[in-house]
C-alpha cells in the first residue's frame, strides 16, 4: 500500500510559479514510476506529466512543456512539480499518482492516488 500526500497548492497570478510536492509512504517509493493529473471544474482528468523511477524518462502534456518540470528525490520519497509561467487555465485541482508497472500518460494505468490540492491562477 502506498499514501501520497500532495502540497503546495495556492493562489498565484498569472505568470507567477508554484511548486507542488508529493510525499509518498512505503520503501518501494524509488521503483514507481510517478506522474502529476490535474482536473478542473467540469473537465475530465487530464495528463501532466509523469516521470520514471530513474528520472530518466519523463513526459509532459503539450500543454505544459516548457513551463512545467517534473522531477524526483528517491531518498526523500518525494515527487515534484515546479510551475513556471502559469496560466489561468493551468487552474485545477492537481493529483500525484504511482503506477507500480509501467510509465504512463493515463491514469487508469495508475494504481494509488493522492487527495489533491487546489491551484488557482488568477488573471
Amino acid at each position: 500500500q502506498v499514501q501520497l500526500v500532495e502540497s503546495g497548492g495556492g493562489l498565484v497570478q498569472a505568470g507567477g510559479s508554484l511548486r507542488l510536492s508529493c510525499a509518498a509512504s512505503g520503501r518501494t517509493f524509488s521503483t514507481y514510476a510517478m506522474g502529476w493529473f490535474r482536473q478542473a471544474p467540469g473537465k475530465e482528468r487530464e495528463f501532466v506529466a509523469a516521470i520514471s523511477w530513474s528520472g530518466g524518462t519523463i513526459y509532459y502534456a503539450d500543454s505544459v512543456k516548457g513551463r512545467f518540470t517534473i522531477a524526483r528525490d528517491n531518498a526523500k520519497n518525494t515527487v515534484y512539480l515546479q510551475m513556471n509561467s502559469l496560466k489561468p487555465e493551468d487552474t485545477a485541482v492537481y493529483y500525484c499518482a504511482a503506477d507500480v508497472l509501467r510509465l504512463g500518460t493515463r491514469g487508469r494505468e495508475y494504481d494509488y492516488w493522492g487527495q489533491g490540492t487546489q491551484v488557482t491562477v488568477s488573471s
